[in-house]
């Protein structure tokens, strides 16, 4: 009998795996493919070490404008994905090294929950029995693939998603992606980088869906001077073997060609497969009352006593920083530890180039909560290390704030490296700070967080 039984390795399930057996309790987590999950094996580490290599190709391109001459540089395809797995295995490794080290036993296979026994939780996987006191599932996502004529027909060969795009042997000349959200722009990015013709269909009228609409703006508009053709508010028809057939927003029947059709509309929260129907958790719902995620409270506890959910299979804020957060508040809460899962300042960033971060509330979330909020925007050359190291960049900062409490609401930038930086804008959210105080922290000079503070004191 173990304390606590995991179903899913990935960022919320290693996570609480290895908090869980530091603390002192028996764990066994279930993996049925590579530890690390989606995250690590599928998406932001292999995009990521894909994104770098493009962005170092775009240094050596125009690195003319910083007095350095680099001549004939090029893209070797097949090397910057060899050099993707390296990562990528490395990695998985120090995860498969973090278990051991806290006593975590990890089973290789798929897990199937048989139901609730008189101790706990009994489950099976491949020939073996398991029986825990806690149950944490952390089953994950599965990408979307809508039912356009066509388009499953062609999964595998030319239509693809994040998972087959990662494994591509040969550069597409042309690729069409279906979906405009973040996967969608960054992979955007990396093949517009190596030279690939990229045209982007959306359904909405903008990128980057619930993000700034000004910075996904300014975003687009780099990117259209790159050469990536989108084409907004339309939507997909049918997919003919290498072509995407879609109505534009007068209702024309239009065509685009490509070499690989990458579908990048979202993802789904992974509720079949494992037996979770022999608990009766009591499963959220979206708009249209279809099953969406296991539904949880602020302690990721489920309506089953003892069986809790994290990442994204609660269907609710789909990112592996989100995941390993409620993995931690889980075992606290098994632990007996006081925490709650908090949303108000959780950072979400776009690894383009310029990178785009934001945290909180957007303008346009905080005026469809009837907020009465002030913002304040700067230009990323306010900061003097941003003009340094982006020559002719274009960036932007931008602070939501409540007019009568002054507390800061969110924080949203466009320009490099704001990644890195957007933490400091999640401390001041969560923390609750005003504006006032925002400008009484000292920021190293010169770095690109200052802009942070000059927009702070920029605003009235």
């Amino acid at each position: 009998m173990y304390d606590l039984a995991i179903i899913g390795g990935g960022p919320g399930g290693y996570v609480a795996a290895e908090r869980a057996g530091t603390a002192g309790l028996s764990v066994v987590l279930f993996e049925k493919r590579t530890l690390g999950g989606v995250c690590l094996n599928e998406g932001c580490i292999p995009t990521k070490t894909l994104l770098y290599s493009a962005k170092v190709y775009d240094y050596t391109r125009h690195a003319d404008q910083y007095g350095v001459t680099v001549d004939g540089s090029s893209v070797n395809f097949g090397a910057v994905f060899k050099r993707k797995e390296k990562v990528v295995r490395k990695l998985v490794a120090g995860v498969k090294a973090k278990m051991k080290n806290a006593g975590v036993e990890v089973v290789p296979a798929e897990a199937t929950i048989l139901g609730r026994s008189a101790e706990g939780f009994d489950l099976t996987a491949g020939e073996a029995a398991y029986s825990a006191r806690k149950l944490l599932i952390c089953s994950g996502s599965e990408a979307v693939v809508p039912p356009i004529p066509g388009l499953r027909e062609g999964l595998g060969s030319t239509v693809v998603t994040n998972r087959e795009i990662l494994s591509l042997t040969e550069q597409p000349a042309e690729l069409v992606i279906i979906g405009g959200g973040v996967i969608g722009m960054e992979f955007a990015s990396f093949f517009n980088s190596v030279g690939t013709k990229v045209t982007v269909v959306e359904m909405l009228p903008k990128i980057l869906g619930p993000m700034d609409d000004e910075i996904s703006a300014m975003l687009q508009a780099q990117y259209q001077k790159k050469g990536v053709v989108f084409q907004l508010g339309c939507k997909v028809v049918a997919v003919e073997g290498d072509t995407v057939v879609y109505e534009d927003p007068d209702g024309q029947t239009c065509r685009v060609r490509g070499d690989r059709i990458l579908v990048s509309v979202g993802r789904r929260a992974g509720l079949q497969g494992f037996g979770l129907e022999n608990l009766g958790v009591e499963l959220a719902l979206n708009p249209a009352g279809r099953p969406c995620g296991i539904k949880v409270d602020d302690r990721m506890r489920t309506s089953v006593p003892g069986v809790y959910a994290a990442g994204d299979v609660t269907g609710f804020s789909m990112l592996a920083h989100t995941a390993s957060r409620e993995g931690e508040v889980a075992v606290n809460d098994i632990l007996g530890k006081p925490d709650r899962m908090h949303y108000n300042a959780i950072p979400g960033v776009v690894y383009t180039n310029p990178e785009v971060a934001g945290t909180g509330l957007t303008e346009a979330e905080a005026a469809r909560q009837g907020l009465d909020c002030a913002v304040a925007r700067l230009p990323m050359a306010y900061a003097g290390r941003f003009v340094a190291e982006n020559e002719r960049g274009e960036g932007l900062c931008k602070i939501v704030v409540d007019k009568g409490s002054r507390k800061v609401l969110g924080v949203h930038m466009l320009g490099n490296p704001c990644s890195e930086i957007i933490q400091g804008a999640c401390i001041a959210i969560e923390q609750g700070m005003t504006v006032e105080q925002l400008r009484e922290v000292v920021f190293p000079h010169p770095t690109v967080s200052e802009i942070i503070k000059e927009t702070a004191f920029s605003m009235e």
